[in-house]
């Protein structure tokens, strides 16, 4: 199998645009000397999301999946859409720019025109089949509707609650979720559902006392079941759970730092605190991170995922406030850092300010692609390294 999977890369190498390969070559050199800086970051993502928005392939006020160096704009995404819109919230408080809050609402719009009657959200890009319900789906789009219900109640309140009660209402005994996994990726329990929690305690604090908090507190619990002595969880990855993407460990730490900050259990953050000591070695110099590690925290590949970069480094930014441990924040720095480094911040407007799947870019997450929700992660960890100066 994996000979096969490494001959269909070559054979697709072979035959790649000029402008994918123009950018392979580039990558292969090795990672720009020049940082940006958090700001300039910020900014150009921002518009690259605007782009995503404006350009995606079902024009539906959704945010385009990614941009393709292969295959151009892909359709939009529901699932990333759904967090996209807490961002552009924010940073329209943060920079003045009320355009970012009006695209919001028009994805919010977007979003609770495909609710299922029952409350849950698709799975995969909006042109995918089979379309059914899927938790992950669901609670990412939670997030974004409760941001939407604390600015218009009237508006985005119900299908916040429908949301966030099938979420609840569907959840096993023990705290997981298993009824309704994606179609799109292996089968099988996923301690990174902590992040749907997190819309279940953002909802909450929208709309108390209807068990939304205490549902998505009796998943993380489960979760840290799935937590080792050193930190490092199992069950917590899309395709290969002995070697997790960043990505989906950024998820997981997330989601355990949230439940902290709504139950200020101190196991909680206890749990925290493990995970990012058993991150912090694996940062080398200069803040390359390996995309996927081990259960002894060592890298599994030779290329970076630079989502899980930007997600782990906003986890220690936030674990740094919470502990004063500066080692997390030094470590942060330097992950965002490596990333920002890895943007086009002028140029081509398709790839400028977007963030790629992996770097180098033929890497095996998001291959040949600029994922927005890695954009979305990058804004946010940047726009949070700012705050912390």
């Amino acid at each position: 199998m994996a000979v096969r999977a490494a001959l269909r890369r070559v054979m697709t190498d072979l035959s790649l645009p000029r402008r994918a390969k123009l950018m392979k070559a580039r990558d292969l050199e090795g990672l720009p000397p020049a940082d940006p800086g958090s700001s300039a970051a910020i900014a150009a993502g921002l518009d690259w999301l605007k782009r995503a928005q404006d350009l995606s392939a079902s024009r539906d006020g959704g945010f385009a999946r990614d941009f393709s160096l292969v295959t151009g704009w892909a359709a939009s995404y529901p699932e990333t859409s759904g967090y996209i819109v807490p961002t552009f919230f924010a940073e329209a408080e943060a920079t003045g720019d009320s355009d970012l809050a009006e695209r919001a609402r028009r994805c919010l719009d977007w979003l609770v025109s495909i609710q299922f009657p029952d409350g849950g959200f698709q799975g995969g890009r909006i042109d995918q089949e089979p379309r059914v319900p899927v938790t992950f789906n669901t609670g990412q789009i939670l997030l974004g509707l409760a941001a939407g219900a604390r600015r218009d109640r009237d508006r985005y309140l119900e299908p916040m609650r429908r949301a966030a009660s099938w979420l609840r209402d569907s959840q096993d005994d023990d705290g997981c979720w298993r009824k309704h996994p994606t179609p799109f990726s292996a089968p099988g329990e996923k301690a990174y559902e902590t992040h749907v929690s997190w819309g279940l305690f953002e909802a909450a604090r929208v709309s108390p006392d209807e068990g939304f908090g205490e549902a998505g507190l009796k998943q993380v619990r489960w979760a840290l079941t799935k937590q080792r002595p050193n930190g490092w969880f199992e069950s917590n990855c899309l395709e290969e759970p002995a070697a997790p993407l960043t990505h989906t460990i950024g998820y997981v730490l997330r989601g355990v730092i949230e439940a902290y900050s709504w139950s200020k259990d101190a196991a909680l953050l206890d749990a925290a605190v493990r995970a990012a000591d058993g991150l912090l070695p694996a940062v080398a110099v200069g803040g390359y991170l390996p995309g996927r590690l081990n259960s002894l925290w060592r890298g599994a590949v030779d290329w970076v995922c630079l989502t899980g970069s930007s997600q782990i480094a906003h986890c220690l930014l936030l674990l740094a406030r919470e502990t004063g441990r500066a080692a997390y924040a030094q470590k942060a720095r330097s992950l965002n850092a490596y990333v920002r480094r890895t943007m086009d911040i002028a140029g081509d407007a398709d790839v400028r300010g977007g963030v790629k799947g992996s770097f180098p870019v033929h890497g095996d997450y998001g291959r040949y692609q600029y994922l927005n929700w890695a954009c979305k992660f990058t804004i946010d960890s940047c726009r949070e390294e700012l705050s912390a100066e």
